[in-house]
């Protein structure tokens, strides 16, 4: 057993010999204090009972999938958007104009995948001024808060792995405008992966190899940061989400806000018509009164190719990941812990063999786990969908080339 002066430290210590974990420690003699200092901070973050719960959930192979029938949901088209957005519109821009809004943007992602070393957001997209994705959004936070003559605020969910290179970004371009006041970052919670016999991964002899819990962690962020408090007390009523990636998004556009008020909705989502039923798009469903969001992935055969009697895709609702929430919503969602259920996905980890030598393995060999923010669905008492004109909204930037990359 390893003994530290620190009372809760001890605990947490003590925690890994109880749930079978001590082999985190078994490069430990080799270490100096400051390794093991990194270590045993690692080890203070840990959350045991959660992990017990996740190796349970992943030894008995339990899947996070919905049950009932699935039938489409009711979404406000744009053919009917055509009589009805301009007074959406007026109530969006009231509570914009009261203060009410604020923009909360999930930016924990490097741009490997397109080739960048550094934070998604900093990737420069623009093609005569480089502008990046931060500045876009920046921008456009700016703009809509001086049409409604009101300071937007504006929540940034970091990672650990990109924190402090965002902020001195932030810094260093003195904010894009906006007043450093107005812009709150913090970062998403990390959780353990286990290999296939249930156990923590070592891919350094100080360092337990962790993963971001999901974008469906930015609800429990919004919590345990703070965040939510803080928009209490400015009397923020409603957050609109979006992710880093979209160079299109309209953000807290006032007809999305204004559909959401008039709905007395607690979680909204923007939805575009699936190109074809093999679309790799999570897809909005309904199963009794409750909306819930099917990944592609879960999508049978059955419901992916399923028609209405004239002919038109039965489930044709795809999800691009921008909603808005109310904050008592979201509140709630936290009362009593963290609600979401956590998904597995099989993945290739790196990892020390006993020799403390860096295996890569070719097989998935680890266990991640992730929530993901479109689960909060079925617990909103009202939900609604907005139909939005993919073209004009919609243009995430995934890859280096092809398909959603600089290119298109």
């Amino acid at each position: 057993m390893i003994y530290t002066e620190d009372k809760a430290l001890q605990k947490k210590i003590e925690a890994v010999y109880t749930h079978n974990q001590e082999q985190i420690f078994r490069f430990w003699d080799q270490l100096d204090d400051g390794r093991r200092a990194n270590l045993l901070a690692q080890v203070s973050q840990i959350d045991f009972v959660l992990l017990e719960r996740l190796i349970t959930q992943a030894q008995n192979k339990q899947m996070i999938t919905h049950t009932g029938e699935l039938e489409p949901p009711q979404v406000i088209t744009l053919d009917q958007r055509t009589t009805q957005d301009s007074q959406a519109r007026e109530a969006g821009a009231e509570v914009l104009r009261q203060g009410k809004v604020a923009a909360f943007l999930v930016a924990g992602g490097q741009g490997t995948r397109l080739g960048f070393d550094g934070p998604k957001g900093m990737y420069p997209v623009t093609p005569v001024r480089k502008k990046s994705l931060f500045q876009l959004h920046a921008e456009k936070i700016l703009a809509i808060g001086r049409k409604y003559e009101t300071a937007i605020q504006w929540f940034i969910m970091t990672s650990q792995t990109n924190n402090e290179q965002t902020e001195q970004f932030f810094k260093k371009n003195n904010y894009f405008g906006l007043q450093p006041a107005e812009v709150h970052f913090f970062i998403q919670e990390m959780v353990p992966a286990i290999d296939r016999q249930g156990k923590l991964i070592l891919d350094r002899p100080d360092h337990i190899f962790m993963n971001p819990n999901g974008h469906g962690g930015s609800i429990k962020a919004l919590d345990s940061s703070g965040a939510l408090r803080t928009m209490k007390k400015q009397g923020i009523e409603y957050i609109f989400y979006f992710q880093v990636d979209n160079v299109l998004t309209r953000i807290c556009d006032p007809v999305y806000i204004g559909y959401h008020v008039l709905d007395n909705s607690e979680m909204s989502c923007k939805v575009v018509r699936k190109k074809y039923p093999e679309e790799k798009m999570g897809v909005v469903c309904r199963i009794g009164e409750k909306l819930h969001l099917v990944e592609y992935s879960d999508l049978g055969e059955k419901e992916m190719y399923a028609t209405n009697p004239d002919g038109s895709p039965k489930f044709w609702v795809g999800s691009i990941a921008m909603h808005l929430f109310n904050r008592t919503f979201l509140e709630r969602e936290n009362e009593g812990g963290f609600k979401l259920p956590y998904h597995l996905a099989e993945k290739n980890i790196s990892y020390l063999d006993e020799a403390g030598k860096l295996i890569k393995p070719e097989e998935k060999n680890g266990i991640k786990f992730e929530t993901f923010v479109f689960d909060a669905l079925s617990d909103a008492r009202t939900a609604m969908c907005l139909e939005i004109v993919r073209e004009e909204e919609f243009s995430p930037l995934k890859n280096k080339e092809g398909e959603n990359s600089p290119e298109t």
